[in-house]
């Protein structure tokens, strides 16, 4: 292992030399081997101040927001190391709309970095990524939620089960539609394969969390299986609606 390692850090460093990292933003030159500049790292939104159990980002931090008292949650914790606004927006739309895996091995490094600083108390005996529906699936040529989850589960050790979630239909756009809509939109659109074992703690990943209305689904469906507790990852939340 140690000689394939070497072999790993060896082609790294030529392939670095021959292509040095450009940022996919401004295309300066890319700082720390990544293809971001030091710059447009800086103008990353972070999401440090946000609801302690749904990752909304606020004006001053809490234990919950007034969305998570009105009408809680299923999952136990939230966490989203960035908000979805500009620059990072334009990342992630190149990645999930124009099968730029550049841009998603970037949001995945990202994440993997802000999860080791962040991430603390019992981690979760399995990964799970939100699913999509077959249709789509071959539409767009791979999961970006997937993608993510996969370099982020081997970083922190974590298993990753990419089949225990599936989506039973395939269902319309949520954006555009308001939270009453997305969650009839969604409504019995998950289920768990009848030969998934789970454990007691397991957390589920989406690239984007909206309105949490896809991962409040996943995981009222996961409630139903005995699972005790269910942490939801997201590589950016989305502000409240009129918040900006």
């Amino acid at each position: 292992m140690k000689w394939r390692q070497k072999v790993d850090r060896a082609f790294g460093g030529l392939l670095a030399a021959l292509l040095p990292p450009r940022c996919l933003l401004c295309g300066a030159d890319g700082a720390h081997g990544r293809d971001l500049c030091a710059g447009c790292l800086a103008d990353l939104p972070v999401n440090t101040c946000c609801c302690a159990r749904c990752a909304l980002p606020l004006e001053h931090p809490a234990a919950r927001c007034g969305i998570c008292l009105k009408r809680e949650p299923p999952f136990t914790a939230a966490w989203a190391p960035f908000r979805y606004a500009h620059p990072l927006d334009l990342l992630e739309a190149r990645f999930k709309f124009h099968r730029d895996l550049a841009a998603g091995r970037l949001l995945a490094n990202l994440m993997i970095e802000a999860a080791k600083e962040q991430l603390s108390g019992p981690m979760p005996g399995l990964l799970l990524c939100v699913p999509l529906h077959r249709d789509r699936l071959r539409e767009r040529g791979y999961n970006q939620a997937l993608e993510l989850a996969r370099p982020l589960a081997k970083a922190l050790d974590i298993p990753l089960d990419a089949d225990a979630l599936i989506r039973l239909r395939h269902t319309s756009a949520q954006t555009g539609l308001d939270a009453k809509a997305r969650r009839r939109n969604l409504h019995e659109a998950f289920a768990v394969r009848t030969d998934t074992q789970l454990p007691a703690h397991i957390a589920i990943l989406d690239d984007v969390m909206t309105t949490g209305t896809t991962l409040r689904e996943c995981a009222r469906v996961l409630l139903r299986t005995g699972v005790e507790r269910i942490d939801v990852w997201a590589l950016a939340r989305a502000p409240a609606r009129g918040s900006q």
